[in-house]
């Protein structure tokens, strides 16, 4: 695409140099650069791409988005704009010829839950014989083809070009999870989404947002930006969790029709009679003066909402509730969401992504429905991320369980010790020491819940869920939860 021709979709302050270059990528990553490149130069918390310049420049870019005037020359073409992360949104989508206009884009968004509620859509509007691209924190899929996955919701370039691969395939739909952080950052600006759905809202990413008023606004923007300068012809919902405490703030955010859904309040899209047992849950769907019952091969409480959401989704896009219903009862599970591991023993294994005070909660809980013996939770805090709710997730594990093994999640840049002793004070408040330990090497701490358990025991093992691998300094180090309670209970089978 030629350059003059590309920037015209960004608002530009000033250029620079020769405008008739062929550009072939858009790129922020210098080491990602190819030649006939656009190099954007992104101002990062931990690095400024201004700096990266010269090394783009040898690898054949062909010219430079900045937002820092120092770096304007007359040695190569450069485009200068206030901010370079929406210059690069704005880009992107141009550069790969507005793929979500030709998709039908469904985002889902929320504190918990995204993951799954995003999946069971999915798997609804497969079986309805639709082609459907899956982008999401496990994996980005398309039909059988399984991509790598580096964020939540991938930066603006490696969006766009996703979108347009899977264009490419043959996709109608795609359904990705929409992080807070890419809301705030620009990454998703500038795609066109037909539903928003929003999960919930509890503490998470505080040290990023600061307070929960900025959070609800980064998720906001999915809402308020629904039908806002549409390129199609399609109508819009937005839905929501009327359950949820920041719902009405939702509702009031965006201007297109709102489809609700919940358990506890009235709502276009209810379960009624729900039943949690430790093979699935089952409740009484009521919409539109109707009821079917539902009956799931996923438990736990929260997942009637996850399961409601997709639901509601499929009936705004026209596929009829018992089809919907039929393809839900199938779904197995979803990996490291609250996923059994067994080699056949007497006790239940848990594996859970449980990560934030409300989740590990509504973890917990779940497994209280059901247990008949003692609850014993495996869990941590990952560094460099919100240390305020560390007291609280040691406060709710100690409440909710029997028994409780402190351990490291990802530490990142941290030491994991001091993470363990953020936690503890919260965990002491309401349990006695005989009910607690710290074992900071996480395999450890797995083999030793396992090794403790009895007949009819719940083991949890909270936080790092499908995750494959421990973040330790700034490297990735292979560990699968799964992995090792699998190992620990081959182990006992062995005697």
């Amino acid at each position: 695409m030629i350059l003059e021709q590309l920037i015209a979709s960004t608002d530009i302050l000033a250029v620079g140099g020769d405008l008739h270059k062929d550009i072939r990528q858009v790129t922020y990553d210098s080491r990602q650069v190819t030649p006939g490149a656009l190099f954007v130069a992104v101002i990062g918390s931990k690095t400024d791409g201004h700096c990266y310049i010269r090394e783009a420049l040898d690898k054949g870019a062909e010219a430079i988005v900045l937002q820092n005037q120092d770096y304007q020359s007359g040695e190569y073409p450069w485009i200068y704009v206030a901010n370079t992360r929406k210059a690069m949104a704005d880009l992107s989508c141009a550069f790969y010829g507005f793929p979500s206009t030709r998709l039908y884009m469904i985002g889902v968004t929320g504190t918990n839950g995204k993951t799954t509620t995003a999946n069971l859509i999915t798997c609804v509007l497969e079986e309805a014989g639709h082609q459907a691209g899956l982008l999401g924190t496990i994996h980005n899929r398309m039909g059988q083809e399984i991509l790598p996955v580096h964020h939540t919701t991938p930066e603006a370039p490696d969006l766009q070009k996703i979108l347009a691969d899977f264009l490419q395939k043959g996709a109608d739909y795609t359904v990705m999870e929409v992080s807070s952080h890419a809301l705030d950052m620009n990454r998703v600006r500038g795609t066109e989404y037909d539903v928003a759905v929003f999960t919930n809202l509890t503490q998470d990413h505080l040290d990023y947002h600061q307070t929960m008023e900025h959070y609800l606004a980064a998720k906001g923007k999915l809402f308020s930006n629904l039908g806002k300068n549409s390129r199609k012809q399609r109508r819009k919902f937005a839905i929501i969790n009327i359950d949820d405490p920041y719902a009405q703030e939702l509702i009031e955010m965006t201007s297109v029709p709102v489809i609700t859904y919940g358990i506890k309040k009235p709502a276009d899209v209810k379960a009624n009679k729900v039943e949690v047992t430790d093979r699935g849950v089952n409740y009484l769907l009521t919409y539109t003066n109707q009821e079917i019952p539902v009956s799931l091969n996923i438990t736990g409480f929260f997942n009637v909402y996850n399961s409601l959401a997709a639901i509601a989704v499929g009936l705004v896009e026209g596929i009829a509730a018992p089809e919907i219903i039929r393809t839900l009862e199938k779904i197995p599970g979803i990996p490291g969401r609250f996923e059994k591991v067994s080699l056949g023993q007497d006790f239940t294994v848990i594996v859970d992504y449980s990560h934030t005070p409300d989740s590990l909660e509504n973890c917990l809980r779940t497994a209280r429905e059901f247990a008949k013996g003692k609850i014993i939770t495996v869990f941590g805090c990952g560094g460099d991320r919100d240390r305020t709710k560390r007291p609280v997730m040691g406060g709710i594990a100690g409440r909710l369980s029997d028994y409780c093994i402190v351990t490291s999640d990802n530490p990142r840049s941290e030491d994991p010790e001091a993470i363990i002793g953020e936690i503890l004070p919260g965990l002491a408040k309401v349990k006695g020491e005989l009910y607690y330990r710290k074992i900071t090497d996480r395999k450890a701490a797995i083999f030793a819940a396992i090794q403790m358990a009895q007949s009819r025991d719940v083991v949890i093992i909270a936080g790092k869920g499908h995750e494959d691998y421990q973040i330790i300094g700034d490297q990735a180090i292979h560990f699968d939860d799964k992995e090792v309670a699998l190992e620990a209970l081959a182990v006992i089978k062995k005697g």
